[in-house]
């Protein structure tokens, strides 16, 4: 019979301490050594015989003793420390995942540096990859079958509810839940956590499923699987840098062969836009950033064109490539109010600037009021793709070698470096994305 274990371990959880242990493992019977009277194709699918359902069930699920760690938040500016928790449970519609990596976003950087309100402590990290172990009790039988135990999957950072009129109408980017419910409260839709510590029991709260973490609670509706011809690692970045990127490129951009492109800002994201605009046909893709480094690695990634908008003006550099009209599409992938404006301003007459940067809260951007009325200029608000629809199309995306995931990744770092991943991320030190094993 399958059986599966977590090494317990008595250790501190004092919140300005990280703890440096060794991960917990996970010990799953790849090779199903199954009891005689279970079939092994419903095993495989994640279905048990109707023979020994409760055997099975009980094979898998892990006992109320078990433990995790995670990267949790408690201050503004205050060091993550790695803490024990309970073993996270999924509910109806939820699967509970090992995490094998969890890339390195901004986003979380905003949260760590008190720039976004988010509820603390919380557990930090969104875009993650990882291995099915457990599914909510009264989950659809189609979601069982669809991830079942064992699986590899890569989960998006949004991650839609699947009911409320937006996911209804397939706008799963704009989830009611999600808004309500996650990034409004850390929680998920039910409005309760799934994440308690060891040690009393205090709730912490999650930035989407709380990536940065031994195991994690997923809606169903946020995940796709991940083939085996892709790696755990590097495919982590499918599920916010090159998600965000395809949302605004696929959905606001609406970018078609031919189209010129200008990125604001490679990093995880604005590398990732370069990538997609290549796949999409554009003609000029220009980016512009204030790091030269940044700008030599975005020629591997699809641009023709690179400004150092240190050293050039980089609206007149754009209108000079484009023999003095502007770009059809402009991507903003910073969220600054020096570099809203430059988005809006790069722009040919009738086209489109979009923004996918966060800002610090209350943070304002500026537009000619007149050029945007006269000239039928479009400015469009893009946070990420809809997960249910592009999360797979980017899975085929990369296995088909179209998107470069090992390029798109520059650094790994170990779970116990997770604080250290975060201060280079905020010092600058991190070409297009750095990603945190967990496996």
């Amino acid at each position: 019979m399958i059986r599966a274990a977590i090494t317990k371990r008595l250790l501190s959880s004092r919140p300005d301490r990280p703890i440096l242990s060794s991960s917990s493992s996970w010990f799953l019977n790849r090779n199903h050594q199954i009891n005689n009277n279970v079939n092994d194709n419903d095993v495989i699918r994640g279905r048990p015989s109707t023979s020994s359902s409760s055997s099975l069930a009980a094979s898998y699920h892990v006992s109320s003793g078990d433990y995790m760690r995670g990267a949790v938040f408690w201050d503004v500016n205050k060091p993550l420390s790695i803490e024990e928790f309970h073993l996270p449970r999924p509910k109806a519609g939820e699967v509970l995942i090992k995490t094998k990596a969890c890339g390195v976003c901004h986003s979380d950087l905003h949260v760590i540096k008190g720039e976004i309100p988010f509820s603390s402590p919380c557990v930090v990290g969104h875009e993650i990859t990882g291995e099915v172990v457990d599914h909510g009790p009264l989950t659809d039988n189609k979601i069982i079958q669809r991830f079942p135990l064992g699986s590899r999957v890569v989960g998006a950072f949004i991650m839609p509810c699947g009911n409320c009129s937006f996911c209804s109408k397939g706008h799963d980017d704009l989830c009611e839940d999600f808004f309500a419910y996650n990034r409004a409260k850390g929680t998920l839709y039910d409005g309760e956590t799934r994440l308690f510590l060891r040690d009393g029991g205090k709730p912490v709260f999650m930035y989407s499923m709380g990536g940065i973490a031994e195991y994690c609670v997923v809606p169903a509706n946020a995940l796709t699987v991940l083939p085996e011809s892709l790696p755990y690692t590097e495919s982590a970045i499918l599920g916010c840098a090159v998600f965000t990127a395809y949302g605004a490129m696929a959905h606001a951009a609406e970018v078609r062969p031919g189209d010129s492109v200008a990125v604001i800002g490679i990093g995880g994201v604005g590398s990732s836009c370069l990538q997609i605009a290549r796949a999409f046909g554009a003609s000029e893709i220009i980016a512009v950033d204030v790091h030269d480094r940044k700008l030599q690695k975005a020629k591997t990634f699809g641009a023709t064109h690179t400004i150092n908008a240190i050293q050039e003006d980089a609206i007149e550099k754009i209108r000079e490539i484009t023999g003095g009209m502007g770009v059809d599409i402009a991507v903003e992938a910073l969220g600054k109010p020096q570099t809203f404006l430059q988005c809006v301003q790069s722009v040919k007459d009738g086209g489109k600037a979009v923004m996918i940067g966060l800002a610090q809260t209350g943070a304002v951007g500026e537009v000619d009021i007149n050029r945007l009325v006269r000239r039928k200029i479009k400015v469009i608000g893009s946070y990420g793709g809809r997960a249910r629809q592009d999360l797979p199309k980017l899975v085929k995306l990369a296995e088909s070698g179209i998107f470069n995931l090992s390029d798109a990744v520059s650094r790994r770092y170990k779970f116990e470096e997770a604080n250290k991943a975060y201060e280079d991320l905020n010092k600058g030190n991190i070409v297009s994305r750095a990603v945190v094993e967990i496996m």
